[in-house]
């Protein structure tokens, strides 16, 4: 459970993936000579923060994005939300600005005013974010930020097995997205990838529970195509791996980005599920991480 602490220590608010970037440079360097295959690595210079690990001859391409929701310092001791936040007095922030670390608490105003109770005045354009406080027992992760450092571990744990394949680590998914749509013209142009998997968290809801299996959504606000929608659940049948299926009318993913682009790269959306989304109280059942490990690495396979 190293890498998981690791990951949830990172503060990687949309805008500032670099961090996280720098993280998974540094581990794939370590670590990359422990998997069966050594991936190409793709960033830099039109990239921006976005990271690429190409293995073998790629068919399918993971998308695990990298940033987090949280809160913009403002004027005085305003706060502007990054993302959908849950926002309630009290909840942990944490930050950095040049006069050092900041802990502070969120404070709730009228008609939705947000504000923290750090006793100085914190610089303008600094983000905070939730404090980091992984807790795992022997049925559930809980933590600020599941997603998407769950669907990054997912990724990272694919990749020691992956012969052949994409895991892409997006930018900016929680505020309005941008990095993928770069992203699958590259995938398109140089390898003609036309299948991809969203690695990411889901809800709990009336349909989908704690401890069932890995969701694969069958829409969100988005709705991928039928025939690759049908082709994953029926590779997950066959898998033996437990998996739900979810069917909801919002939310979205990096999948509503790749369905945009003018490149016929079809997706679906495959992950585990939380309690008390975009709080400092994510919860997750290990089982269901599981799961969703277990059967993207057998996709992985026979996409």
């Amino acid at each position: 459970m190293d890498l998981l602490h690791h990951l949830f220590q990172i503060q990687s608010p949309s805008g500032e993936e670099f961090r996280m970037k720098e993280f998974l440079l540094q581990y794939v360097k370590e670590h990359a000579k422990e998997w069966k295959v050594s991936p190409r690595i793709v960033e830099g210079d039109g990239f921006q923060d976005a990271l690429m690990l190409i293995f073998g001859k790629p068919r399918t391409a993971i998308f695990a994005h990298m940033d987090t929701v949280g809160f913009t310092v403002r004027y005085g001791n305003q706060l502007v939300p990054i993302g959908g936040p849950e926002a309630e007095d009290g909840f942990e922030l944490v930050g950095v600005d040049p006069m050092g670390p900041i802990q502070c608490r969120l404070k709730t105003g009228t008609e939705h005013a947000l504000f923290h109770d750090f006793p100085r005045g914190i610089n303008r354009g600094t983000s905070l974010v939730f404090r980091p406080d992984l807790k795992i027992d022997d049925k559930f992760i809980t933590s600020p930020y599941c997603d998407n450092r769950l669907g990054m571990y997912n990724a990272l744990k694919v990749a020691e097995t992956l012969e052949h394949g994409v895991i892409v680590f997006s930018c900016n998914e929680e505020h309005g997205g941008g990095s993928v749509p770069f992203l699958i013209k590259f995938l398109w142009e140089e390898y003609k990838i036309q299948q991809c998997l969203i690695s990411d968290i889901t809800w709990i809801t009336d349909g989908v529970k704690h401890g069932e299996g890995v969701v694969i959504s069958m829409r969100d606000r988005n709705i991928p195509r039928r025939s690759y929608l049908d082709k994953i659940i029926a590779l997950a049948e066959q898998s033996g791996v437990s998996y739900q299926l979810e069917v909801e009318g919002g939310g979205s993913s990096d999948g509503r980005e790749i369905q945009e682009s003018p490149f016929p790269v079809d997706w679906c959306f495959v992950g585990a599920a939380e309690d008390n989304v975009h709080s400092p109280h994510e919860k997750v059942h290990k089982d269901d991480l599981d799961a969703m490990i277990r059967l993207y690495k057998y996709l992985m396979q026979k996409l």
